[in-house]
């Protein structure tokens, strides 16, 4: 009996299917065309109208805006991640009282305009001046980056709380368990086996927060803070040239795409474990 030992050379894939040329693939070419042309447009009138006098002028103050702007979102995300772990906590707790007052404050800062928060801080406890001199307190509320520093630090710590709560409360049940089997105490189990878990699911919506405080703390200029939106429409105001708010936007952007990309790495380099 022979056997065979001659292999099949490999082969070529087959070639794939011509696609159609459906009217989702003809909108979606003209929709594409569009957004080139208007990039294109956009490039094309800046370069036009580019005034390096006006750039070497208000530069300097705009680079010290975006760090009024870094500063504020990075302290109020920190300080809020600080304030939402007890509020997660509250939120999950079996005491009505500790759950239903978390609730309530969640539910207030969620649901809510940031830029009516703010209102509320910086005019409405501006009301009470007086009682606020009398407690020892007005040296805090009478400057406006305090007041936003304080506002954006409750607003995000309610998002935190309600990322964090969710995340923990999808860590599997079995995780509980087996932490139970091996003896560990419940607060060394919630910081070594629970939240590490957690924190990797919340990783992507903590994310996604910083990126909104980002984009919402261009209020903050309408309180008299000079952030990068506020430096913005100072030059705007001296120029008039609708450049100052471009280079804003891309400054923006900037911020956002670098942010992006950091956390893509992140979760990369924090999941590389369930990679198969």
């Amino acid at each position: 009996m022979s056997v065979v030992t001659t292999l099949i050379p490999p082969q070529a894939p087959p070639e794939a299917p011509p696609k159609p040329f459906t009217a989702s693939r003809f909108f979606g070419n003209i929709f594409m065309g569009v957004w080139l042309a208007l990039t294109v447009g956009v490039f094309l009138m800046i370069v036009g109208g580019w005034d390096p006098e006006k750039f070497t002028r208000y530069g300097p103050s705009y680079l010290s805006g975006l760090g009024v702007t870094l500063l504020l979102v990075g302290l109020s995300v920190v300080l809020g991640g600080l304030i939402s772990l007890p509020l997660a906590f509250a939120r999950m707790s079996k005491n009505p009282v500790f759950s239903w007052l978390a609730y309530g404050y969640v539910y207030f800062f969620r649901g809510t305009p940031l830029l009516t928060q703010l209102f509320l801080v910086y005019y409405g406890l501006g009301s009470f001046s007086a009682e606020l001199k009398a407690w020892g307190l007005w040296w805090f509320f009478r400057d406006a980056w305090n007041c936003a520093l304080l506002t954006f630090t409750l607003n995000t710590a309610a998002y935190q709380a309600e990322i964090l709560r969710g995340a923990i409360e999808s860590v599997p049940r079995g995780q509980h368990e087996g932490a139970d089997a091996l003896g560990l105490p419940k607060k060394v189990a919630f910081f070594k086996v629970i939240l590490p878990q957690a924190l990797i699911v919340a990783l992507r919506p903590y994310g996604n927060e910083i990126i909104l405080m980002i984009k919402g703390s261009a209020i903050v200029a309408i309180v008299t803070v000079f952030d990068l939106m506020g430096e913005t429409r100072r030059a705007f105001s001296r120029t008039f040239d609708y450049q100052a708010y471009l280079w804003a936007a891309l400054l923006y952007l900037l911020m956002v795409e670098l942010l992006r990309n950091l956390w893509a790495w992140l979760e990369l380099r924090l999941t590389r474990h369930l990679k198969r």
